[in-house]
């Protein structure tokens, strides 16, 4: 066994901006290029908005102003403003704040010093002022260190903090930022501080009824009952059910959007149970109680703890050192008013019954199928060779399963390419045979019916809970043409049918592969779209080589390497704001009408990136 040498020379010395740029997912969790809700560039953002929200928390400034042009973003609040000659330490000094002192600032999320400074270390701009009582200081800083100072000076301007910064491409490779996640970000911060008003580009988001509107802008269809909402002195509940499988929470912690959940998430859902089972008298299961339920919650403690720097789970299970324990408060609070609304609101109480006894039927309709299948589907999975799995993919570790991800692809060659090229520690592969059943309007026993949709809910881990999914992305992998359309159509149709917040949760992607190539003795270009095809022809000239990519199948290994590796391109499947997901399955998925046929010939000729 080889030897190293290790003495005094091996230990090193980093400054904090070092230390960041080094490890950068220890603070700001994944990195990714903008495409997923929660790559690291929309961190950044949260990072800095979440100063301002503490400002107004503590009742000062009652806007925010964001604006976005290209790679940079800039905030600005309206504040105290940070005191002028501690601004450099508190942007660029590790530990460094006020928020240790809890006069200053009270139940806020930021406690640590680390968030601001993260973003300028990895920003190749950023630029922050203050304002405080008629005077300004303003610094610049490049991946962390000083490039201008301006000395103190007198202003007109209002009292409060202008932060700007671009992410470091270095850090962020291709990065882009995708406004949908922008706004669903400010417009959940409005939705917490009912007067606060924030606009992104001159457009306004304000809240009168705080999570009642949030439930209502995010609901895709009409609500079983109207939205119940429970409010008390550091708790706000708003909860309702549906027609769509599944559970779907917003949770928060000090305005923090905790999308992985934690104590106070965990103790809402046994709680709702509880009262439920309490109101009725009858043992339901939790399953059938919970079943498309739709809730946000939203609590307010001192000095929380959260499991990482980007606070996505709460770990803290105490309140402060008088107060009951987060599982406690929650229970006592949700027992008390979700039954005293019942008792006061029958017509609601009828309809949570028979939606709960609807869920039980189907339930026991399925419960012999799910048995009889579940070890035939994961043998079925091995012996088929169905799942070429990556060797990680879930753990407690949520920078590992932030890197995973599984490609659903369609026939041997597709299957062969991308399995040959993947990145075997990270990237797992599942293989289609055929097309799928198109499922709309089915219930979920045909997911146990229907073999290939059970061996991919199996594959997925996803028939319990979404908690429990083994890969962060869900890559639809299909050729370019049409009936590669097709099967993207029908296995889009399946998650939004049976596992819907699979994709509101950001899970779900489709495979950009170059659709050309054109190359000459000396340069490759690939192409994604007509344009791009033309313009590469334009460059090489009359000597330009063209290649069609009509599947994946016909791209080698060597070449399909790079499209799925650092430089992949994904574009995520989102849901618009007031989308219902049954209308407009219905309209795509449902029987043929003469408004379909009708679109269908007015989009015939429309370019497929356009679509």
């Amino acid at each position: 066994m080889a030897e190293f040498k290790y003495d005094e020379g091996s230990v090193k010395h980093l400054e904090w901006q070092e230390h960041i740029r080094l490890r950068p997912g220890m603070y700001i969790g994944a990195l990714g290029d903008g495409s997923a809700p929660n790559d690291g560039i929309y961190v950044l953002l949260k990072e800095v908005m979440d100063n301002s929200i503490d400002e107004y928390m503590m009742g000062f400034g009652k806007k925010i102003e964001v604006h976005t042009s290209g790679e940079q973003v800039s905030i600005r609040d309206y504040g105290r403003g940070i005191p002028l000659d501690a601004l450099k330490d508190c942007v660029a000094q590790m530990n460094t704040g006020a928020k240790y002192d809890s006069e200053a600032f009270v139940k806020t999320v930021g406690l640590n010093g680390v968030g601001v400074k993260a973003v300028n270390a990895l920003s190749t701009l950023f630029s922050v002022y203050s304002v405080r009582d008629g005077r300004k200081k303003e610094i610049s800083f490049s991946k962390g260190l000083v490039t201008d100072e301006k000395d103190i000076e007198n202003t007109d301007e209002p009292n409060g903090t202008f932060v700007s910064f671009i992410p470091d491409n270095e850090i962020f490779h291709n990065f882009h930022f995708r406004n949908e996640y922008i706004v669903n970000l400010l417009k959940n911060y409005s939705f917490l501080n009912i007067g606060l008003t924030i606009s992104l580009n001159g457009e306004k988001f304000q809240s009168k009824n705080g999570l009642k509107d949030l439930l209502e802008e995010n609901m895709s269809a009409d609500p079983l009952y109207p939205v119940i909402h429970m409010k008390g002195d550091d708790i706000e509940i708003a909860m309702t059910h549906g027609n769509q499988y599944g559970e779907d929470y917003y949770s928060f912690v000090n305005g923090q959007h905790t999308t992985e959940g934690g104590t106070h998430q965990a103790a809402f859902r046994e709680a709702v149970v509880r009262t439920v089972r309490d109101f009725y008298k009858k043992e339901f299961e939790p399953s059938d109680i919970r079943a498309s339920i739709i809730a946000a919650i939203s609590i307010r403690v001192i000095e929380p703890l959260f499991e990482s720097q980007t606070k996505t789970k709460l770990r803290s299970n105490d309140m402060g050192p008088q107060g009951p324990t987060v599982r406690n408060f929650i229970s006592n609070f949700v027992q008390k008013e979700l039954d005293n609304y019942l008792h006061k609101n029958q017509d609601v109480a009828e309809v949570l019954l028979r939606r709960i006894q609807e869920s039980e039927r189907e339930r026991k309709a399925i419960t012999g199928i799910r048995k009889m299948d579940k070890q035939k589907s994961k043998k079925s999975i091995v012996n088929n060779r169905k799942l070429r799995d990556c060797k990680i993919h879930f753990n407690d570790k949520a920078e590992v399963r932030d890197e995973s991800s599984i490609f659903i692809t369609e026939g041997d060659s597709a299957s062969g390419s991308i399995t040959t090229s993947r990145d075997v520690n990270t990237q797992a592969v599942f293989s289609l045979r055929g097309k799928p059943l198109n499922c709309y309007g089915l219930t979920k026993k045909v997911v146990y019916e229907n073999e290939e949709f059970n061996l991919l809910q199996a594959a997925l881990n996803i028939e319990e809970s979404l908690d429990d999914l083994r890969y962060n992305k869900v890559i639809i992998a299909t050729d370019a043409d049409d009936d590669g359309m097709h099967i993207r159509l029908l296995l889009i149709t399946f998650f939004l049918q049976f596992f819907p917040e699979l994709v509101k949760k950001g899970h779900l992607y489709i495979l950009q592969t170059p659709l050309f190539r054109v190359r000459d003795k000396k340069v490759t270009h690939y192409c994604y779209t007509d344009d791009e095809r033309q313009s590469a022809i334009k460059s090489l000239g009359r000597n330009a080589e063209i290649t069609r990519f009509k599947g994946l199948g016909e791209i080698s290994p060597g070449e399909f390497k790079r499209f799925i590796g650092p430089d992949i391109r994904l574009e995520p499947v989102v849901m618009k704001k007031h989308e219902s997901v049954s209308k407009m399955l219905d309209f795509y998925m449902g029987k043929n009408t003469p408004e379909r046929q009708d679109f269908i010939i007015e989009n015939l000729y429309v370019e497929r990136d356009e679509v």
